[in-house]
This record gives structure tokens, C-alpha cells and sequence, in this order.
């Protein structure tokens, strides 16, 4: 047997593995390398054959993809290929490709890659196949693939290796295929009402006094630390300044926070706005955007998550977060005339808060507490406080509150939205004070100076929305955790 291929730093190959290399250095040998192949002009793809059998039986078709099954009977043989549509069968005799080429197909491995040549036919038992009539090894697996029936299992294995889980799993093939599918139609759907996609930076040099946490990097040339983007809510806000009145963006978003079932450090959002409309407006646009996602995707609008119907067809109901902690627990907000009579609201109901929230934070923690895991349906809560909004227009009629709504589905939070705040003197006040309250903190935080300028140039009515592409899917895949949701999750380094 032929000495099989390593270099200096190969680790520990199993006894297959050896195997495998040595079917490599034997193929080389041979001055068959397959890795040289360079292309394979493929006419059809597996599903397109089995959904045309009838227009394609008995015509010649070229089809490539992964060995996953082989059953060898002597002088012929069925296996399956994979390919990006699916699985189909190859039906192999020895009488039809050589009595060389055969013993060459049942030396190969579950694994190997193919291109195979042949006429479309389908078996006793009614299975569309393609009796090979060629068939060229394009690649050979070094790996072996998991055993079939039981597949990748271990979830911290097929988040580290998605490559493998992406073929023995195939629902995790059609989880990204939706997922591609939601996304297209989230594009759809705005490009349809006169949206502007656009892109704005990722790395960025002023760190607001927001609450989530930036990731630094530092640029070389210009000798300065810069920061990962939170969001991209302000620099599209600083192109309806520029006079676009529609504008929306599908983005990557960084933030140097802990992980869980809905949280990734990096992840996909969606923030559009809208010149001259205001949050009422947008809680339409949700309803419509949602109806339309969800029979893009899935063709309905009723859907099934984690044993729970979700019915997604508007009207949603619509609540305040005042009115839904009330109605939760009891506690009116409208009757706290100081911030200590909300801590010691929060204190009979054993809701920790810090000693320097105000009203507007007390009021959140009893949200948190007693209502978000409540919302199952889709269902609008409106008009949250200032102290917690410091990019929203306040509520005319009570200057406490915001025109803000997040809509929560599932018990979770989805997105949020607001009339935007344009007034670039309260912004300010509000920019002070927000990185006042993080340098008290011991985190360094700064004023938006150039958005404040932007705000005074003149920034129309506006509504804003932003939400996660992830807990959409996740939503629309029944899906638990967002992991599930995302090809390439954050993940600890093995051994660290």
C-alpha cells in the first residue's frame, strides 16, 4: 500500500483516515489526481429531474454531487449523490463503464465526489435514477461522514462544523434556504414601497452612550482605535437629512455581549425609515411586512412554533406598556409622582433595580417581569418612557413617553420602532445625559457630535424601525435557539 500524504503538522489520523490517504497516493500514482479536474459542465440538478421525470426519461443528463449511499451487488450497483437541490440515485454496471472504471467506483468512499453521465430512468420500485453510462471522480473525501441513521448530533460539533451538519442534516439545509427566502423578502417588500437600500459603515469612531457594548479594533494608518457599529440607526437617520426620504439597510451588527438562546455577538438586523410618517404608520407597515414574509417563506400565515400556533395576520393587538404592567400586576404608573414611589413599587413585587433608575427603568423591569413572556401572539406595546428612549419623539399630550413600540412574538422581543426625535437641542440634552450616566459607570461614552449637526440642519418627521433578521427566522424555521439560525454561530475556540 502506498504511503499516504501528510506534512509536518498533520494531526492524528483514525485508521480510516489512513486508509483514505493511501486511496489518494495510489490515485496520484496513477496520475489520476482528482483535485486537478478543474470543472464538470453539469446539465441538471436532482430535483429537476425527479419533478421533469416525464420530459427527461431516456434523455442523456450530466449530474454531480457527494456520494452519501452505496449499495454494491457484484456487477452493479446503487448509490446516491447529493447535490444543492437534494439526493438522487446512480444506477452503476460494470458492462456499461469498464471493467476498470468499476473496480475503481467500488474502491472509492461514501464521501467522494462525483460527475456522473447518463440517461434518466426510473427502477422497479419507481424511483427516478440515472443509469450512469460515465462517471469521473471530480473529489475525494479524506473525512469519514457520520454514520447516516444517526447523522451529527452533538450540537457544539455541528455549529463548529457546519460543513458536515449542512450535509447530513438536511432540514438544516432548508432551515438557510428560508432564510435566504426571508431575507429576499424583506427586500421585496421595501424595494415594492419605494425603500432605498443602502449600506453605512461597520467601523466607526465615536462610541455613544448606548447600553450595548462595543467591540474595538484600531486602524493602522491612521493611528486610531475605532469601534465595531451597535446599530445603524444613525447614520441612515443622517441621510433623511441628506434628502432620502425612504432608505433602509440589512446589516451585520456587533456587540461585545453574552450569549444565549436569542443573543449572538454578531448578528443580522434590518432599520428602515421614512420621511413625514410617524410610528402608527409603522405598525402597519410591521402587520403587512410580517403577512407578506410569512407566505413568502411558508405560505401562510398561521405557523407552528415550539408546539405553539402563531397567527400572524394583522390586526395585532396593540397595548401600552403602562397599560400592560397595570393589567399584569396592579401597578399604575400614573400614580408614581417621584422615582421612590417606583422603587418601592418594584420592592413589593421583589423587582431588582438599581438605586439610580428612574420611573421610566422601574416601569421597564415590571415590563420585564410580569408581561414580555406573556406575549405569545404578535402583540404591540406602545409609548415607553423617555429615560429608556433617548432617540424617540416624546408623546404630545404627556412628556414622559415616547412614540415608540417594540412588538413581541413568541414572549420575545422582535423589533422597535419610533417617531424619531429630530429635535436636535432635546437630543442633545438626552445624548449628555445618556454618556453622563455610562462615565459614572466607568465606561468611556461620547455625544454624537456630527448627528446632533445633522439634526440641525433639519431632519423631517420621521418613523424608524429596526428588528433581527436571526429571531425572524428563528421564529419562522421553529427554531430554538439562534444558533440553529446562524451558518457560523460565535463559538470558543477549542482548548481556550
Amino acid at each position: 500500500m502506498a504511503d499516504y500524504p501528510t506534512t509536518p503538522h498533520t494531526p492524528k489520523l483514525s485508521e480510516q483516515e489512513i486508509i483514505r490517504r493511501q486511496k489518494l497516493q495510489a490515485l496520484m500514482d496513477a496520475g489520476q489526481n482528482p483535485y486537478l479536474i478543474t470543472q464538470y459542465p453539469v446539465t441538471h440538478h436532482s430535483r429537476e429531474i425527479i419533478d421533469h421525470f416525464d420530459a427527461l426519461e431516456g434523455k442523456t443528463v450530466r449530474v454531480a454531487g457527494r456520494m452519501i449511499a452505496r449499495r454494491v451487488m457484484g456487477k452493479a450497483s446503487f448509490a446516491h449523490i447529493l447535490d444543492g437541490q437534494g439526493d438522487l440515485q446512480f444506477y452503476v454496471r460494470r458492462d456499461d463503464i469498464g471493467d476498470e472504471a468499476y473496480a475503481a467506483f467500488k474502491n472509492d468512499d461514501i464521501g467522494d465526489i462525483f460527475g456522473i453521465e447518463g440517461t434518466v430512468f426510473k427502477t422497479k420500485t419507481g424511483e427516478v435514477s440515472v443509469h450512469t453510462t460515465s462517471l469521473t471522480l471530480l473529489c475525494k473525501s479524506l473525512k469519514v461522514l457520520p454514520e447516516k441513521f444517526h447523522g451529527l448530533t452533538d450540537p457544539d460539533l455541528r455549529y463548529r462544523q457546519r460543513y458536515v451538519d449542512t450535509i447530513v442534516n438536511p432540514e438544516v439545509r432548508d432551515t438557510f434556504r428560508k432564510r435566504s427566502a426571508i431575507i429576499s423578502g424583506i427586500r421585496e417588500f421595501l424595494d415594492a414601497r419605494g425603500y432605498l437600500e443602502v449600506d453605512t459603515p461597520v467601523l466607526q469612531t465615536v462610541e455613544i452612550g448606548a447600553s450595548a457594548r462595543p467591540f474595538r479594533t484600531h486602524h493602522n494608518a491612521l493611528d486610531i482605535d475605532m469601534l465595531l457599529r451597535i446599530e445603524t440607526e444613525l447614520y441612515l437617520k443622517r441621510l433623511i437629512v441628506g434628502g432620502f426620504e425612504r432608505v433602509y439597510e440589512v446589516g451585520r451588527i456587533f456587540r461585545n455581549e453574552g450569549m444565549d438562546a436569542t443573543h449572538n455577538p454578531e448578528f443580522t438586523s434590518v432599520e428602515l425609515y421614512e420621511a413625514y410618517a410617524n410610528y402608527i404608520q409603522y405598525m402597519e407597515l410591521v402587520e403587512q411586512m410580517y403577512e407578506f414574509i410569512c407566505m413568502k417563506a411558508l405560505g401562510t400565515t398561521d405557523i407552528e412554533y415550539q408546539g405553539q400556533i402563531i397567527h400572524m395576520k394583522a390586526p395585532w393587538k396593540r397595548i401600552t406598556m403602562a397599560d400592560a404592567v397595570k393589567e399584569a400586576c396592579g401597578v399604575d404608573w400614573t400614580e408614581w409622582q417621584t422615582d421612590e414611589d417606583a422603587h418601592q413599587a418594584c420592592e413589593k413585587l421583589h423587582v431588582e433595580v438599581e438605586k439610580t433608575d428612574g420611573k421610566g427603568k422601574c416601569l421597564e423591569a415590571l415590563f420585564d417581569a410580569f408581561v414580555e413572556e406573556t406575549l405569545v401572539q404578535p402583540t404591540f406595546i406602545l409609548d415607553y418612557p423617555v429615560e429608556i428612549s433617548p432617540l424617540a419623539k416624546r408623546c404630545p399630550g404627556n412628556p414622559e413617553l415616547t412614540e415608540r413600540f417594540e412588538y413581541f412574538i413568541t414572549g420575545h422581543e422582535m423589533g422597535n420602532a419610533f417617531s424619531e426625535l429630530n429635535d436636535p437641542i432635546d437630543q442633545r440634552m438626552r445624548f449628555e445625559i445618556q454618556a453622563e450616566k455610562r462615565i459614572a459607570e466607568g465606561i468611556h461614552a461620547e455625544v454624537d457630535e456630527d448627528f446632533v449637526t445633522a439634526l440641525e440642519y433639519g431632519m423631517p418627521p420621521t418613523a424608524g424601525l429596526g428588528f433581527g433578521v436571526d429571531r425572524l427566522v428563528m421564529l419562522l424555521t421553529d427554531s430554538p435557539t439562534i444558533r440553529d439560525v446562524l451558518l457560523f454561530p460565535t463559538m470558543k475556540p477549542l482548548g481556550k
